[in-house]
């Protein structure tokens, strides 16, 4: 029997490395992308398929689509829309540069390889694709006006896809991740020095106070926070379930932040939320 296929992004580190390695202990054949050519290297050295994707570049998203199929003979079972990267920085002080290209990775890369994968599902007459959102698409929080925003994005694009494919064989899934260790902090550092003046902010206390001791402080594990190996556990359940879940929530934070924005209104959330 032909192992299952799976295309994961994002596994140099964090969620995507985990669930490859997870996925690859459940039998699946894990073909497990990266940005960087020399993490496609180090995944290789541990007997993965690791095609190089980069979001940002269609040219990329199709080689590495063509990649799989060329291996697998043309089926994939499933995908997992993993990477992502943020932007620390006030609403305010965000350069529209920034914006749009954290949209070209965290929204419209993703929707490139989804359309694309989308014809090959449908020929072979199943498959489901995992978009990994956030709780910060659910709620948003102050300092994070960019990836919030990204996140938003693909909560409106992967409920309107799971609603149209309900006549397909396709199943649309969204995860809504909170706090999971990851190397995402790290990761935003040099975009927020490429994009964020903060010295020239009429924030910039706010930016001394907060902001800054967040990002460049290991100030060890945050309030709810888990491991990778919680995503990997709903992913599994997500791609090998009979009748899989439209939506998973991973961590207590997701699950209580996604009660009460149900049931404050908007004025009790927003002092929620804005105290971080």
């Amino acid at each position: 029997m032909t192992a299952r296929s799976i295309l994961i992004t994002g596994c140099s580190s964090g969620i995507g490395y985990d669930a490859a390695h997870g996925l690859r202990a459940q039998g699946w054949r894990v073909f497990a992308a990266c940005r960087q050519e020399a993490d496609c290297q180090r995944l290789r050295d541990e007997g993965f398929e690791s095609p190089k994707l980069d979001y940002s570049d269609p040219d990329s998203i199709q080689s590495a689509l063509n990649e799989v199929l060329a291996a697998t003979g043309g089926r994939l079972d499933a995908l997992f829309n993993n990477g992502a990267y943020a932007v620390p920085g006030a609403a305010e002080d965000l350069p529209t540069g920034a914006l749009r290209e954290i949209f070209e990775v965290n929204v419209l890369g993703w929707h490139d390889l989804t359309r694309l994968v989308i014809p090959v599902m449908r020929a072979q007459g199943h498959g489901r694709i995992v978009n990994h959102g956030s709780v910060l698409g659910l709620v948003v929080a102050p300092w994070r006006a960019a990836y919030n925003a990204s996140k938003f994005a693909v909560e409106g694009l992967t409920d309107t896809l799971r609603i149209e494919m309900r006549d397909t064989p396709i199943h649309i899934i969204t995860f809504n991740t909170g706090p999971v260790t990851s190397k995402i902090r790290v990761n935003s550092i040099p975009h927020f020095e490429r994009w964020i003046d903060w010295r020239s902010s009429p924030r910039a206390a706010q930016y001394e106070s907060r902001l800054l001791r967040r990002l460049y402080e290991d100030r060890g594990p945050d309030t709810f926070e888990l491991p990778p190996s919680a995503v990997t556990a709903k992913l599994v359940h997500a791609l090998e379930s009979a009748r899989p879940r439209p939506r998973y929530y991973v961590t207590k934070a997701t699950w209580i932040m996604g009660l009460l924005r149900r049931v404050l209104p908007t004025t009790a959330m927003d002092w929620l939320t804005a105290k971080g």
